[in-house]
């Protein structure tokens, strides 16, 4: 018989475990895009992370967030629409309040934004991070708890603190690029399965020779 691939349909994944929630079928923003099989963690607000964990999302930049991403509980993405003009003597922003104010809206829109916020593959997210708008955060890089991600994060870059600096890489340079030429996240479900001992615990040599 055939290995089967776990099910990438599912809400809840685990059995009796309400706070853990497949991200793909929860999302209804068209504003936001995530792959198969990354998962948001939270033992109270799992299914209101569109609301609760994406802040400020009023448009256009787009929240991308690739596959078999591990997202912790608190793991924020604060969007563009965060932004407050900063030219003048006052940040506050005065037309969203209504009356008279809002005659002023081109005042707060078009402010310069840093586009969409892009996330890797296989990406891991500690409890409480915090990802500012138009980060890049490359393929199986791991975030600590508690960061607040201010700038790109290479690919397979362990990064934590506030500002989030790079604390050590996962493997050499050299073994970087096999591994993103690899790309194990975008082999088939079926084929994933039958090897995931080797994609868990394997080296790099030992994924290289079981790539489809």
């Amino acid at each position: 018989m055939s290995p089967v691939p776990a099910d990438a349909t599912v809400l809840h994944p685990m059995p009796g475990q309400d706070r853990l929630v497949l991200l793909k079928p929860l999302i209804t923003s068209e504003l936001i895009e995530v792959g198969e099989y990354s998962y948001y963690d939270d033992p109270e607000h799992a299914t209101e992370f569109e609301t609760r964990n994406v802040l400020y999302h009023y448009g256009p930049d787009k929240l991308r967030i690739g596959r078999f991403c591990a997202l912790g509980a608190g793991t924020r993405f604060i969007m563009n629409g965060a932004n407050h003009r900063m030219d003048g003597p006052s940040t506050f922003p005065f037309p969203i309040m209504g009356g008279s104010w809002a005659e002023h809206f081109d005042l707060i829109t078009g402010l310069p934004g840093r586009g969409d916020t892009v996330v890797g593959n296989d990406v891991w997210f500690g409890n409480s991070v915090t990802v500012m708008p138009g980060v890049r955060i490359g393929n199986g890089a791991i975030i600590a708890t508690g960061s607040v991600v201010v700038q790109d994060v290479p690919d397979y870059a362990i990064v934590g603190g506030n500002p989030a600096k790079v604390v050590r890489s996962r493997y050499p340079e050299a073994e970087v690029a096999r591994l993103l030429e690899l790309a194990w996240w975008d082999w088939p479900a079926e084929h994933i399965t039958e090897h995931v001992r080797t994609i868990m615990s394997g080296t790099v040599d030992e994924l290289a020779a079981i790539a489809p």
